[in-house]
């Protein structure tokens, strides 16, 4: 039997969608089936809970850094072999930034040719439920609303109202009525859900809600709304690597950085690199690295334990003195600056970076980003000068009290990186980033990296070397 899959979308964000997917995800992987899931969109955290849901690393699907046929490629690669495959939008089925809606959740489901699982959050509707599923179902002929789930239901009296009205003015099946569970709420907190890496009894919230979602979902009927996708094997993409690991790189993982692309990680692996994770807020020393890369996450929330383990930021701060290669993405330029202030508290940082970072109340850059590159390429780029790269960011962050003349990486053409001008702070051998990329055909920034590490091993001879 062929993978079966189906694209889980809302009326709106906040409709408790992911929180059903990963429901989900966690009891069809309880009964056995091997589960992939995927989200829509430049997004860390709900592909972490989805992850650990399926017991599989969540991918994204991004029309901003992949062509549609690179997408659909993707989607079938990561998806052969599997039982399921559970895409999650993002938003409402329709939204998205062009008016259009060629970025649109209902452009994704389209494109994969997925039946859409409708999530209502059906706090203070009645009858209302009809002609709301019926605009839906009728907006854009090529999206297969194939059923829906009511979410946040206020009672048998308040599902009975509902069941009836959309089976008299709709075709669409009701596939489960899921009540006011608060078991089921995953804390938010100013970038959306609170991460894997930082919430309390993870598992158990996930085990809970696939519970409740096994005992007022027909799982069968949702199964079989599903598209049985095509058995036709698709063009390889990013996977583990199964060749020599020359290098090794510093990964940054804990409850402050988790932000991390899997495609990232096994681009770095399929380059020759052997990830080394440690903990900046436990770990007194590095490991033996060549290489360092230290992602996005939340260390405003954990300045103060990160400030405490003085040293390893020493340790940091020397080997980036002594010229280890290194990346860094927003939260990682954050944990590099010389201090971080969030809610009126200072802390000392690594140092490394000529400025200080300060969160703010709103975002400072949010959404889709455009680079362009500048002559000063610290890696061996691929692309010429001026070429424009697709990436993205959101940060409450800024760093200020930059010295002028600093060297930067990439102009910014849209978005806002570190001035609204630049981004890509070149200092030592490191580049540091607000915007966040990603491993795709077409832009492995992976390569260049791992490239520039293993010239600079080979010239000063690492602490990696045998």
């Amino acid at each position: 039997m062929n993978t079966r899959s189906f694209f889980i979308s809302a009326t709106h964000k906040s409709s408790g969608k992911t929180t059903i997917a990963l429901a989900l995800a966690a009891a069809f992987a309880e009964d056995g089936k091997a589960v992939r899931t995927f989200k829509k969109g430049p997004d860390y955290i709900d592909p972490m809970w989805l992850g650990r849901a399926s017991g599989l690393p969540c991918r994204n699907l991004d029309f901003h850094t992949q062509t549609p046929d690179g997408i659909r490629d993707y989607f079938l690669e990561i998806a052969a072999g599997s039982d399921l495959a559970i895409v999650e939008g993002n938003k409402g089925l329709f939204d998205g930034v062009d008016v259009a809606g060629s970025d649109s959740n209902a452009a994704l489901a389209a494109l994969l040719e997925l039946p859409v699982v409708l999530v209502v959050d059906t706090r203070g509707i009645t009858r209302g439920i009809a002609p709301l599923i019926h605009g839906y179902r009728t907006f854009d002929p090529s999206v297969n609303i194939a059923g829906v789930i009511l979410n946040q239901v206020g009672g048998p009296r308040h599902e009975k109202k509902m069941r009836a009205a959309i089976a008299e003015y709709t075709d669409v099946p009701v596939l489960g009525a899921i009540g006011r569970y608060p078991e089921m709420q995953i804390t938010e907190r100013h970038l959306g859900l609170t991460p894997t890496n930082e919430a309390g009894a993870v598992d158990t919230i996930i085990a809970t809600s696939a519970a409740i979602v096994r005992d007022n979902v027909d799982l069968a009927a949702v199964i079989g709304v599903g598209r049985e996708l095509p058995a036709k094997p698709a063009a390889r993409g990013p996977s583990a690597g199964t060749g020599t690991k020359d290098l090794r790189i510093g990964i940054a993982r804990d409850e402050a950085f988790g932000f991390y692309y899997a495609d990232d990680l096994e681009c770095l692996e399929r380059g020759g690199a052997e990830l080394c994770f440690f903990d900046t807020q436990h770990d007194a020393r590095l490991p033996d690295i060549d290489g360092l890369f230290i992602g996005g996450g939340f260390p405003e929330t954990h300045a103060g334990e990160l400030a405490a383990n003085k040293p390893l930021m020493a340790e940091i701060g020397a080997a980036l003195q002594g010229g280890l290669p290194a990346y860094a993405e927003c939260g990682g330029l954050m944990y590099l600056s010389r201090s971080l202030t969030w809610r009126g508290e200072r802390h000392e940082m690594v140092g490394f970076l000529p400025g200080d970072t300060v969160m703010h109340d709103k975002p400072v850059g949010r959404g889709y980003v455009r680079l362009a590159r500048t002559d000063n390429a610290l890696w061996p780029e691929t692309d010429p000068p001026g070429a424009v790269l697709p990436a993205h960011e959101f940060h409450y962050a800024s760093l200020e009290n930059l010295p002028p003349g600093q060297t930067f990486s990439f102009d910014v053409v849209r978005g806002y990186g570190i001035d609204g001008e630049h981004d890509g702070l070149i200092v030592g051998n490191l580049l540091a980033c607000f915007s966040h990329q990603r491993c795709v055909p077409g832009r492995r920034w992976t390569e260049p990296f791992v490239q520039f590490v293993r010239a600079s091993k080979d010239r000063r001879g690492g602490p990696g070397d045998p």
